[in-house]
């Protein structure tokens, strides 16, 4: 597999190629300035030397203006013996040049659209030229006019502009290693709290998931990281607690029943024993095992819905129905401990008959259980735009505030009591009721004070959930 770069790699990579591409960019700024530099002074060279020309040719006789123009070139344009001078006459014939050179007049007329006063760059023989074509006439009568071109040699131009672009390029390079090179001191001092933050995560063992991350003396960006790792090792130290609790209990609560078992099987095969008592010990053994099946079948219900639980099936439930046949479940028990059971309104939902029903069994269970004696249990139906919540109220205690939002964690007790056979003994009960309310698209919350205590199913009844569930 591709090793993949570090992070300082990264920056101090893209730090040297930003760096060289605005060097690169520099330079061919600098280099394009200096050549309209070169440009800009060769054009005001060649005016300035038209003009002289021009000057010297308006004071020639016609009649002796060719013979005589070298002598009158050379004195008046000493120390200027790269300008080459040509007259081209309005037909394009060649009337005078003081160079061997070819001069393209009619590729340079062409290049300024045949207009004059213009400066072209061309080439001959390996050498670079600049001319600038103005017109030009004498003062005798009839005047006589012609083109006249006023090149000078540009080959010192490109031989400076060659050796200077090869040094800008190779400080150029020069620089954009330098700057890697501290895009690479700037990476490691920058990224150095995270080195610190790895080191730090590397001493988090199971044993001190306590310890946490420094987000005072790092920058605001690590900071920000420090405090999401923080959060997540909260939620891990969380978890784990609650999952070495899960093992406690699932232990206990497994090893009271199988000890049952054990010593029971034990005991009646210890020796001869009559029909009826083994009769008895399978009796009680079939209890046991019914209390640890239960027990994994809640554990297994939980683990599915832990990876999306998907509805066996999906139909409309009244819910008034469902409470009314388990109010009937619990009428010998409510009576017993004169416990009144009063219904309130009525509404359907979409979802599965059975989930649903074991939701509010599992509330009713459990108010049943802390309704004390003549106490009364309300189940309250309320159906209003596209929700509907069934509310199940009991009194008695209220339930401490900070035991609330551990209500629905699994296998928790607020009295911590093992004692319980039924599958809220474990501690399941609650959690099994947000998870089927969750499979559902609802919620549920819990209320308590001094006069009652309330648990509120809030459903979705509206034709896009009832919809999304059946598929």
């Amino acid at each position: 597999m591709k090793r993949q770069l570090s992070l300082t790699l990264r920056l101090t990579a893209f730090f040297a190629v930003t760096s060289g591409i605005v060097l690169l960019g520099l330079a061919w700024i600098i280099t394009l300035s200096i050549e309209e530099h070169f440009i800009t002074q060769d054009k005001d060279i060649l005016e300035k030397k038209s003009k002289i020309v021009q000057d010297i040719i308006l004071k020639i006789d016609d009649s002796m203006i060719f013979q005589d123009l070298p002598n009158r070139l050379k004195s008046n344009l000493i120390g200027h013996n790269d300008l080459i001078i040509s007259a081209i006459s309005t037909d394009s014939s060649k009337l005078y040049s003081s160079s061997d050179i070819e001069i393209p007049f009619h590729e340079l007329f062409k290049k300024t659209d045949r207009k004059l006063n213009r400066v072209i760059s061309w080439s001959y023989g390996g050498q670079n030229y600049r001319s600038l074509i103005t017109s030009a006439s004498t003062e005798s009568r009839p005047k006589t006019s012609f083109y006249l071109i006023i090149s000078i040699n540009t080959n010192h131009h490109d031989t400076f502009m060659y050796r200077f672009q090869g040094s800008l390029l190779f400080y150029t390079v020069i620089a954009t290693l330098l700057s890697g090179m501290l895009g690479l001191f700037a990476a490691r001092k920058g990224l150095l709290p995270l080195y610190k933050m790895k080191d730090q995560a590397l001493s988090i063992t199971v044993n001190q998931l306590s310890r946490r991350m420094s987000d005072k003396s790092v920058p605001v960006e690590i900071s920000t990281l420090a405090k999401a790792l923080n959060k997540m090792l909260d939620n891990l130290e969380d978890s784990f607690r609650r999952l070495s609790n899960f093992s406690s209990d699932i232990a206990h609560e497994l090893r009271t029943p199988i000890s049952n078992l054990s010593t029971q099987t034990q005991v009646v095969l210890s020796k001869p024993r009559d029909a009826e008592t083994y009769r008895n010990v399978l009796i009680s053994n079939a209890e046991e095992h019914e209390h640890i099946s239960r027990m994994i079948t809640d554990m297994l219900f939980l683990a599915k819905t832990d990876n999306g639980l998907i509805l066996p099936s999906s139909e409309t439930i009244p819910l008034d129905e469902q409470v009314n046949d388990l109010f009937e479940f619990y009428d010998a028990l409510a009576e017993d401990k004169r416990i009144s059971l009063i219904l309130t309104g009525r509404g359907s939902i979409a979802g599965d008959r059975l989930m649903v029903r074991r939701a509010i069994n599992n509330l009713l269970s459990n108010a049943i259980r802390h309704t004390p004696i003549e106490g009364t249990i309300t189940v309250n139906i309320i159906e209003r735009d596209d929700r509907i919540t069934l509310t199940v109220c009991n009194t008695g205690s209220p339930i401490p505030k900070s035991e609330i939002p551990h209500l629905f964690d699994r296998f928790y007790r607020a009295e911590q009591s093992r004692t319980k056979n039924d599958s809220d003994g474990f501690g399941l009960g609650l959690a099994i009721t947000e998870a089927i309310l969750k499979a559902h698209a609802g919620t549920i919350t819990v209320t308590s004070d001094e006069h009652q205590t309330c648990f509120i199913m809030d459903y979705p009844i509206n034709k896009a959930s009832t919809d999304s569930l059946r598929h």
